[in-house]
């Protein structure tokens, strides 16, 4: 125990938070037993931290493990959570969760036996709580941490301490927030930034982005999802041109028949890699309707920009990065769908354009929102599109 509270102390002491993630205001930290899911490099670990020394400082009260540590390969959570508790220990953190063998079962004992010690856990968007742990789902109140947003990433780099807004206010009152926002700071001055490098917070670090990344994207298909969706290694570089067909064509309206031929494997095969590669927080899909695992998308996107440069060579059309751009910050709160007649179809009634100077001729005749490309400040239903940026 003493050496797990001298790592947690080591990890505080060396801690750098540039800039404190929404999510921690917007989590429960009263419940007993919270989930944390998110894809790799988006910051769980950090949050984690951030939450401990912003709250308990060096209290013993607190501790952060990471199930990574070859301890647990005899030592049982269980075990270890019982003697946290009865030496003092109020809250425990345990990171990398999934990688422990029965781990649902476990935490779900600690909450039933445990009652005063709470217990958060962090692990990939790959645990599917709902489907495959549904008595844990009962007592865990599971929260999804995204990437930086615009917002996020332009409080980092201007010093500055913008608000989320909902989406409603952004639709009705777009021009004043906007007109607050740009008083203070130029948002296009870093807009082409942050859809190049803005998403993960390894930005920071003194690395090469974009060999960062696509080493997270090879762990994400080696580790993640070959492990939890137990896929054979052989099969892997199937899983991989699968992803990198998608990153050359997205946006693009599937072909599964062509898609199983080229990749060299079923249709079957093709659909459920497809789903696994959403899972896993690499790509968009776009439904008309409800999402259905079982049915084609009607349009499969990246699930960021910053994805998109991780696959394209050369230069890349700003149409897909304004488009990726605008599904991932507005479908984390809202409902997307495909929609005929515009680009996306948000909350069922909301028809959105989206684009620059050629929107009109696509959208002639046509209502609806026009989220518009190198735009400051709004008017009607002309609505800058980074703004789209500052929703949570």
């Amino acid at each position: 125990m003493q050496a797990f509270i001298k790592t947690h102390r080591y990890l505080l002491d060396h801690l750098s938070v540039p800039v404190h993630r929404h999510l921690l205001e917007y989590i429960d930290w009263d419940h007993r037993l919270i989930g944390i899911q998110g894809s790799r490099g988006v910051g769980k670990t950090t949050l984690l931290l951030d939450y401990a020394k912003t709250h308990y400082g060096n209290d013993k009260a607190c501790l952060y493990v990471n199930l990574n540590n070859l301890y647990f390969a005899e030592t049982s959570v269980v075990a270890f959570a019982d003697e946290f508790r009865k030496t003092g220990g109020k809250i425990l953190l345990l990171d990398q969760v999934y990688k422990y063998p029965g781990w649902a079962e476990e935490l779900k004992y600690c909450f039933d036996h445990f009652e005063d010690l709470k217990i958060v856990f962090s692990g990939s968007p790959l645990m599917r709580l709902d489907e495959e742990n549904s008595q844990l789902d009962s007592c865990a109140r599971v929260y999804n941490l995204e990437g930086f947003t615009f917002r996020e990433y332009l409080n980092l780099k201007t010093g500055n301490d913008f608000k989320p807004v909902s989406f409603e206010e952004l639709l009705n009152n777009h021009e004043a927030i906007a007109s607050e926002i740009v008083d203070k700071v130029r948002p296009l001055a870093y807009f082409t930034d942050y859809l190049h490098h803005g998403y993960y917070p390894f930005f920071l670090e003194k690395r090469n982005y974009l060999e960062n990344l696509l080493k997270t994207i090879n762990l994400v298909l080696e580790i993640d999802i070959s492990y939890l969706q137990q896929i054979e290694l052989k099969y892997l570089p199937k899983l991989r041109k699968l992803l990198y067909i998608v990153g050359k064509s997205a946006p693009f309206q599937p072909n599964i028949s062509r898609l199983s031929n080229d990749v060299e494997t079923s249709r079957a095969t093709i659909m459920n890699y497809l789903n696994y590669l959403r899972q896993g927080r690499l790509v968009n899909l776009l439904y008309e309707e409800e999402a259905d695992p079982l049915k084609k998308p009607a349009c499969v996107f990246m699930q960021n920009p910053n994805l998109v440069y991780s696959v394209a060579r050369g230069d890349v059309e700003m149409d897909v990065l304004h488009k990726t751009f605008f599904y991932n910050q507005v479908g984390y709160l809202s409902r997307i769908n495909y929609n005929n007649e515009a680009d996306f179809l948000v909350d069922e009634d909301k028809p959105f354009f989206i684009g620059g100077r050629n929107i009109e001729k696509k959208s002639k005749n046509k209502k609806g929102y026009f989220a518009r490309d190198m735009v400051e400040i709004g008017s009607g239903n002309q609505i800058p599109l980074w703004l789209f940026g500052f929703l949570f």
